[in-house]
């Protein structure tokens, strides 16, 4: 069986309720766990930034790209920082070793873990995509000349490390949106807002997924991050695989299901761009995928 990103679109838009059958058979709270786990990952994280500026409960100083946990443990945007080394202006050993933890972490539990359980935008991306398939949007809206290419998020993350070094600025900093929605959200509603709609705007009505899934260099920075990873999906029970394509239809990068799913190799999902967000676990009534390691023992 061929399955390519036109014939998951085509899944989506063909089927009445996606996970149905797994609803049917977990429940519905079981068949939405690992969303509903990562909604609360997220809007922790921002509650979390909040209580300082606005209840003044300091547990976390800063915001997302560099903070302070407790006045002690510090942590820092290991893309950002490498932005600050490209302009220049080498930062203080307190931003290296939190560069360091934050890149330790993602790269044992995997890369764009954090576009799937850290990043606001994802929060916005999502509702995008469930907009999208609730109005049976189809094809994308803009010509096949212009089509997103899943390679040019690479493309953007050389790009912003070039603005960096030839500007000596932090270029990509003033149009990241998850900067911007953290300090619209503490100092109240202004024009980034008008940015953050645009990405709503463009995944719902223009091409799905486009920001995460072919434009957004965080996300393409954090896939290389993670690319040996411990962490990682399995399609340990893939002869269970009844084809209903819901995993494909709802995965926000349904290409790195194929050779997991349907390779005569091993199950492990191993692409970097895999985001480690449970959604094809929640909505397999077949149990094919599991969260599990990268050194699983297969027999074929």
């Amino acid at each position: 069986m061929v399955v390519a990103n036109n014939r998951a679109e085509h899944i989506i838009l063909s089927q009445k309720k996606m996970g149905q059958d797994a609803i049917d058979k977990k429940g519905w709270l079981l068949a939405h766990k690992w969303l509903l786990l990562r909604r609360l990952s997220q809007l922790s994280i921002i509650f979390l930034f909040l209580l300082g500026p606005m209840f003044d409960v300091w547990l976390i100083k800063g915001n997302m790209t560099s903070s302070l946990i407790l006045d002690t443990i510090p942590l820092s945007d290991p893309y950002v920082f490498l932005q600050s080394v490209f302009t220049g202006h080498y930062p203080e050993l307190t931003a290296l070793t939190g560069a360091i933890i934050v890149g330790l972490f993602y790269f044992i539990v995997g890369g764009r873990v954090y576009c799937s359980w850290v990043c606001p935008i994802n929060i916005v991306t999502d509702a995008a995509d469930w907009l999208r398939r609730f109005l049976k949007i189809k094809k994308s809206l803009t010509p096949s000349s212009l089509n997103f290419s899943r390679e040019n998020r690479y493309t953007l993350l050389v790009v912003s490390f070039l603005l960096a070094s030839v500007t000596g600025m932090l270029v990509w900093e003033l149009v990241n949106p998850v900067t911007m929605i953290q300090r619209e959200i503490v100092f109240g509603m202004g024009l980034s807002w008008v940015f953050i709609v645009s990405i709503f705007i463009l995944d719902a009505f223009i091409s799905r997924r486009a920001w995460c899934g072919h434009l957004c260099p965080m996300g393409a920075f954090y896939s290389v991050l993670g690319k040996f990873s411990l962490i990682k999906v399995n399609a340990i029970n893939r002869a269970s695989c009844n084809d209903c394509m819901d995993c494909y239809a709802l995965c926000p990068e349904p290409q790195v299901i194929k050779p997991a799913l349907k390779g005569a190799g091993s199950p492990l999902i191993s692409s970097a761009n895999c985001t480690n967000c449970g959604r094809c676990i929640d909505v397999c009534a077949k149990d094919v995928f599991v969260i599990s390691h990268r050194f699983i023992n297969f027999k074929p």
